[in-house]
């Protein structure tokens, strides 16, 4: 790691909550050196210190803070090895498309490109072989790009669900069916979010999108790559079904699920089996030793009632999952409960270990 080289990264959306995120997250690390902010018109030519609207509990980075804004073009950003992009959805897919045909490698926190059938969507302790993909990416191009390509990571919820569940088919095989009801924190829904009187003394049974997302994204990062490199194939078994109750709740980070699954093996693993392979699932992250991935991508709770947000959810600076609470299930075969941090390794973390990745494997 001494002898990692230094790469330049800019942030775009950095004004935002996702946005601010990245920075703190990037203002210690190894190997990323800020080098560009991006935010909207009104915000550019400004310091960043003056143009954000500081959200999180800790200081503005020295060095982020003196940083003068820039809009979002990628002729502002060309001395950059990285971009992390917190946009908006309503303008990320444009932008991002525009940085990536100017040689940009962008890593994406925004849903627009998640459906494209060439870039990879990628929760960087599940699925980073699918990075293979990203050849093709580049050579549907014209011209051909020679280090331009995107990568998302996943829907904040998705992510949380998708870890343990690659753990369980690691270890035991396909899995038929998916149940998770989520509680959902309101930092979820960027600021300012819910409104307080929406959310306080109040669960919300509806996040719009939220439901498709979890049942597709799903399917597609515990899917593979075809053997010539140039599409996904979803998940294989019939295809596995998934089924999404998704619910705001008044917590302001971590997202809880509670997650009943059926597998294809019969007759299906005890608790005690599935707990002995949560606990010893390891990652490529690991191997790879990525400085943002945790020491254990799922902490198993012994106590009856963990994981809970208040407690668990910064552990391991947010960047792996809790998983407690694992039974018989009555309807399905095994019942557990998932918590993860929403803004770390639902997000801002995700797309900084997916950029570690990539350099470790010489696509930067």
């Amino acid at each position: 790691m001494s002898n990692q080289r230094q790469i330049l990264v800019g942030v775009l959306g950095a004004t935002g909550t996702v946005g601010q995120r990245f920075i703190h997250l990037l203002s210690s690390h190894p190997f990323f050196t800020l080098h560009a902010l991006g935010a909207s018109s009104r915000s550019a030519g400004k310091p960043y210190g003056a143009a954000v609207k500081w959200k999180l509990p800790f200081p503005i980075p020295a060095r982020a803070k003196a940083l003068v804004v820039k809009e979002c073009k990628a002729e502002e950003f060309k001395d950059c090895g990285v971009v992390f992009s917190g946009l908006d959805a309503e303008v990320a897919g444009d932008i991002e498309s525009a940085f990536r045909a100017a040689e940009l490698a962008v890593f994406s926190n925004s849903k627009n490109h998640r459906r494209d059938p060439v870039v990879p969507l990628i929760v960087p302790l599940v699925n980073p072989s699918h990075f293979s993909i990203i050849p093709h990416q580049r050579s549907i191009h014209s011209p051909r790009l020679q280090t331009g390509f995107i990568v998302t990571n996943a829907n904040c919820s998705t992510t949380g669900l998708v870890i343990p569940l690659a753990a369980l088919e690691a270890a035991f095989g396909p899995l038929e069916s998916v149940m998770v009801t989520t509680m959902q924190a309101i930092s979820g829904a960027g600021y300012p979010g819910v409104p307080s009187l929406d959310i306080f003394d109040n669960v919300v049974p509806h996040i719009g999108g939220e439901e498709e997302k979890m049942e597709w994204e799903t399917a597609k990062i515990l899917g593979g790559i075809s053997h010539d490199g140039t599409a996904f194939e979803m998940h294989a078994t019939n295809p596995m079904r998934v089924s999404a109750a998704c619910n705001r709740v008044p917590v302001i980070e971590g997202h809880t699920e509670a997650v009943s699954v059926r597998f294809a093996r019969r007759p299906p693993p005890s608790p005690q089996q599935i707990r002995e392979a949560l606990e010893a699932y390891t990652c490529e992250a690991q191997t790879l030793e990525c400085p943002s991935a945790p020491k254990k991508v799922i902490y198993v709770h012994d106590e009856p009632d963990r994981p809970q947000p208040r407690l668990d959810r910064d552990f391991q600076a947010g960047a792996g999952v809790n998983v407690g609470r694992i039974r018989e299930c009555a309807v399905l075969d095994i019942k557990f409960v998932v918590l993860s941090n929403n803004v770390c390794i639902g997000a801002a973390t995700s797309s900084i270990i997916n950029a570690e990745i990539a350099v470790f494997k010489g696509l930067i």
